[in-house]
This record gives C-alpha cells, structure tokens and sequence, in this order.
C-alpha cells in the first residue's frame, strides 16, 4: 500500500464499506430463502479474502520497511495505521449509537 497510514486506513474503511453494500444488495433477493449448503461456503471464502486484503492493508508497507531494517519506521506506520483506523471506527460506532447513521 503507501506509507500514509492515512490512506491505509481509509482504503481498509472503503473495502469494508464495499463488501458490506455489495453483500447487503446481492442477498437482499433472497432474505425469505433458506439458506442453502452454499451459504457458509460463501461466508467462508468472503472471510477468508478479507483477511487477505486486510493483511495487505495493514501489514504489506510496515513489513517491506522492517526487511529493509528500518524497524522503527516499520512499527510506526503500522501503529499510526492501526491507530487512524481505530478512530474511525470509534467516530462511526458513535454516529451509530446516537442514531445518526
């Protein structure tokens, strides 16, 4: 990704936004359906890309640096990361909890 943790947490903010629209329009046709033997396989492989795209969020600049022995820098753009998007997440849980979102 980039070394602006900024961007890393806001990019990781979007794909969750963007998984939880597109999973919110696709099964909106089938909310009266059972589920089927499809629907864990579903889960699963959408659980297991996000974590694959979180990974890269995250962690894929932090390790680059700390490979390249910058150890500090690594750790500080990973907790600066983190950190950004750790607030957000916070701002958004209280738009929630007061009812504005």
């Amino acid at each position: 990704m980039t070394k602006n943790p900024i961007i890393n947490a806001l990019c990781a903010s979007g794909y969750i936004i963007l998984v939880v629209s597109v999973m919110t329009f696709v099964t909106r046709p089938l909310q009266n359906k059972p589920d089927t033997f499809f629907a864990p396989i579903v889960f699963l492989s959408v659980l297991t890309l996000s974590v694959a795209v979180m990974a890269f969020l995250f962690f894929y600049q932090p390790l680059q640096l700390f490979i390249d022995g910058k150890k500090k820098e690594a750790l500080d753009l990973f907790a600066k990361t983190v950190g950004i998007f750790a607030i957000i997440t916070a701002v958004i849980l209280t738009l929630l909890f007061w009812g504005l979102v």
